[in-house]
């Protein structure tokens, strides 16, 4: 006896081995006849043939038969004949019906006339002109012969428990039939027989003992000692397990709670902000002149309802305006134009979380460290890496001696936490100074990416918010980081209601070190 074999039949249930023997008595006993045999139920059998079937040791026949009857609306046309028929016997007297008469006419309702009329149509024996019904030239040739369908509803009524099989002749006729609606029931016989296969054969010939076994054990079994006299099921730890897709989050929360947990972990508070902001906090407060391209309708979302926001504390609204006009005391000659506080109240759909930096800082004294994770959007053409609609995060920090160099050094921390190593180069933007950008590098590619950006705050900046320490901030895009680490080639994808791609994305992503 081979090691397989006998593997086999040690892992073989209980039911799968009565119904070997069954086969083993009879080759050609029927799954009804094995329940009645063992007492097992007809679901036990079909289960314990189905694992059979699955390691090669039986195989399962499956056969459909198919019976047909005339449903009580078939009857009735049987008797009455088809409602086209029934028309186009008056057509070939009158040959032509108006519309209006046509149901009095043929003695068919309403429901009859809509399907006579299209069967009408598709067998060309009439035609509607203005109203009007006439009957064909093939509708003349066929009015006085009868149809093959016909003569399946004849044979069908004639046979009332049904037909299993049609004669070649009927065969075109039954076709025609099963098209229609509520003229036929079809009832479906499933039957199944079982064959032996040389695996089976050759366990057979080995032989089994068939003995009922423990799957599980009582703690009544456990206390009076009953376990050391039972035989015990072997289980095959290889064996395939259905796949179980385990409810979880959505991959761009899993990123967002994660990154909040960073930042709490390094001792930041949280701040939301608002969708809808004034374009006062959102350009104005950080330094980004009035007329800068970025605050133009490609750009941004300016909005009807509300069409402007309050402006902020006077003073601060005065010392905004001094410092995009002239400068003031920031040793900046400032942007040098007419500062306009309609502008500023223009209410905007936030295009960065930047804004709820600058407002913070106003709000609160520091030394501070906060963070926020939120919406932004920006008029943004739909393509494999734009959306009008994603995800920043901003870290915020201010104190006493806080410098560029405490700034690289959070930044290493935030990215590491990440699970990433991150080198800086220099870089420009409107409202930092000194400014930097953050490259992490991936090794599947070989290569160092772009992720997020940082800097000092410049003066022009804090001096308006009354912020007389420096602060550094930095951010960056989820979904920028989401498409690094889930492989995700399109954007597009994170926002799919994809149910495979989401039930493949793992609940541990393994990039965290």
């Amino acid at each position: 006896m081979s090691e397989d074999i006998k593997k086999t039949i040690n892992e073989l249930h209980i039911y799968e081995k009565k119904l070997l023997k069954e086969l083993e008595a009879n080759s050609e006993i029927t799954p009804e006849q094995i329940a009645e045999n063992t007492g097992m139920d007809i679901k036990s059998v079909m289960s314990a043939a189905g694992s059979l079937a699955s390691k090669d040791i039986i195989e399962v026949d499956k056969e459909v038969q198919k019976t047909y009857s005339l449903t009580d609306d078939g009857l009735e046309y049987a008797q009455k004949g088809l409602p086209e028929r029934r028309i186009l016997k008056v057509l070939a007297d009158k040959k032509e019906i108006s519309m209006k008469d046509l149901a009095s006419e043929a003695g068919i309702d309403k429901k009859e006339t809509g399907i006579a009329l299209g069967w009408l149509r598709q067998k060309d024996w009439a035609q509607i002109d203005k109203g009007v019904l006439r009957i064909t030239e093939i509708g003349n040739e066929f009015a006085d012969k009868a149809g093959i369908d016909e003569k399946v509803l004849d044979y069908l009524q004639a046979n009332a428990d049904g037909v299993k099989l049609f004669t070649d002749d009927l065969i075109d006729g039954f076709k025609k039939l099963t098209g229609r609606k509520n003229i036929l029931n079809i009832k479906k016989e499933t039957s199944h027989s079982f064959k032996l296969l040389p695996k089976g054969e050759e366990i057979l010939k080995v032989g089994f003992t068939i003995q009922e076994q423990a799957t599980q054990l009582t703690h009544q079994q456990l206390k009076d000692g009953e376990w050391k006299n039972l035989q015990y099921r072997p289980y095959d730890i290889n064996a395939e397990a259905p796949t179980v897709f385990a409810g979880k989050k959505h991959p761009l929360r899993v990123i967002i709670d994660e990154i909040r947990e960073i930042f709490l972990d390094m001792g930041f508070v949280e701040d939301n902000g608002e969708y809808v902001e004034s374009a006062f906090w959102n350009f104005d407060s950080l330094f980004q002149p009035q007329d800068h391209a970025a605050r133009e309708m490609q750009d941004t979302f300016y909005l009807k309802n509300p069409l402007t926001c309050d402006l902020p504390d006077d003073d601060l609204v005065k010392l905004t305006a001094e410092t995009h006009e002239t400068g003031a005391d920031t040793g900046s000659v400032g942007w040098q134009y007419d500062w306009s506080e309609d502008i500023a109240r223009q209410s905007v759909l936030r295009t960065h979380t930047t804004g709820i930096s600058t407002k913070h800082l106003f709000e609160h004294e520091p030394p501070i460290k906060m963070f926020s994770v939120g919406r932004v959007f920006r008029r943004e053409t739909f393509d494999y890496k734009h959306l009008p609609e994603f995800h920043q995060v901003e870290g915020l920090v201010c104190g006493p001696d806080i410098s560029y160099q405490n700034l690289l050094g959070v930044l290493k921390e935030f990215y590491k936490k990440l699970g990433f190593e991150v080198r800086f180069r220099p870089a420009y933007f409107p409202y930092t100074y000194l400014s930097t950008e953050s490259e992490i590098y991936l090794e599947e590619k070989e290569s160092w990416i772009e992720l997020g950006g940082a800097g000092m705050f410049r003066p022009e900046v804090l001096r308006p918010l009354g912020i007389d320490q420096p602060a550094l901030a930095f951010g960056m895009g989820i979904e920028r980081l989401a498409m690094i680490r889930y492989g995700v080639e399109d954007i597009r994808m994170l926002y799919k209601s994809d149910i495979n791609w989401l039930r493949e994305v793992p609940l541990d992503n393994g990039v965290r070190l």
